[in-house]
């Protein structure tokens, strides 16, 4: 019987330290952790994108390197044929000027995507549910490889087939060699 009761407290102290090893590791890993309150103070806004690449909602908005808020939603605009971004901006950073930019970056070589700002230089500011007009599409490095592609193929054509069968020498003849003379 003492056996058992051990066993079993053992057993269950594992599983509770199991528990919190995860709830640690959740809140560690993921930049938003785990919120139990009302979020903070904060105002959207709105920006369209010709393609978004493989932007995710929660992806960071930063500017200067700073996390400034979260995408929130992701559409599409079927009159435009362009991908509409909401980006949740925390209220103290309220002074984002109106002529600023946004563009799609990358995390390191193969992270995920964020949205960059960039401030402009007007003197008002942008509020809750404005549009950022100016903005800059994911860059997408499978049309890179594809457009990589196609000019290899291009520059590999008939000219450069004809050099290596000879080019302007008669099949056979080898070209004449010059000797220097001193």
């Amino acid at each position: 019987m003492r056996k058992s009761t051990t066993l079993n407290l053992g057993t269950g102290t594992f599983v509770l330290l199991g528990f919190a090893a995860l709830f640690f590791l959740t809140t560690q890993t993921t930049s938003r952790g785990i919120t139990f309150f009302t979020s903070p103070p904060h105002y959207d806004l709105i920006a369209k994108f010709d393609n978004i690449g493989d932007l995710k909602v929660g992806a960071p908005v930063s500017m200067s390197g700073v996390e400034m808020g979260r995408v929130t939603k992701i559409a599409f605009d079927s009159k435009e044929y362009k991908a509409v971004v909401t980006m949740r901006i925390d209220a103290h950073y309220n002074q984002i000027p109106t002529d600023s930019d946004a563009a799609i970056y990358t995390q390191g070589l193969l992270g995920g995507k964020f949205i960059g700002l960039t401030a402009g230089g007007a003197e008002t500011y942008l509020k809750d549910k404005d549009q950022i007009d100016f903005t800059q599409s994911a860059f997408v490095l499978e049309n890179l490889i594809g457009q990589v592609l196609a000019n290899f193929t291009k520059s590999a054509g008939p000219a450069d087939s004809d050099k290596s069968k000879g080019g302007d020498t008669p099949t056979g003849a080898q070209p004449k060699a010059t000797e220097k003379t001193k």
